[in-house]
């Protein structure tokens, strides 16, 4: 059988759980990557399924720099209500520029007052420790265009 290395892709499915057991995301469908650093899933995951076949299952507990990032206050920020739209509600997502590094963050609106709004930039699972737990169907060797292209073709999945 085909070993999880690199160059190979990955088929698998997976579910994403919070500290306390919540599952926050779950693959509807198996997705298949091309493994080997090419930053298609999170590097814990890549290590931990290392040499694997189809038919492992793996429990990776990952600590927030593994995964979304710490949670950072610099992301917070106040802006004037006249600048977002008056439909705008808690929970909405608006893409935005971080100020220095010009990178596209993608704000969530947290907090609306009559003439002002908070958006925080922080990606909603910043600062939690995560539990992915992924089951791999099938491991084949990628093919030149694959590797070429540094991923999977049809593949559905989104990539992080």
């Amino acid at each position: 059988m085909t070993q999880v290395a690199k160059n190979t892709v990955v088929t698998i499915t997976y579910s994403l759980a919070d500290s306390d057991g919540e599952i926050l995301e779950q693959s509807e469908q198996p997705h298949s990557y091309l493994h080997g650093g090419y930053g298609n899933v999170f590097e814990s995951v890549e290590k931990a399924l290392e040499g694997k076949q189809a038919g492992d299952a793996v429990d990776i507990k990952m600590q927030p720099d593994e995964a979304f990032g710490e949670y950072d206050e610099q992301l917070v920020r106040i802006e004037d209500r006249s600048l977002f739209p008056d439909n705008i509600e808690v929970g909405m997502q608006f893409e935005g520029h971080g100020e220095s590094s010009g990178e596209v963050h993608i704000y969530t609106v947290t907090d609306i007052t009559d003439d002002k709004v908070v958006v925080d930039g922080n990606h909603p699972l910043a600062g939690q420790a995560l539990n992915f737990h992924c089951e791999i169907k099938e491991v084949r060797t990628a093919d030149p265009h694959e590797i070429e292209h540094g991923h999977a073709h049809g593949a559905h999945g989104h990539h992080h």
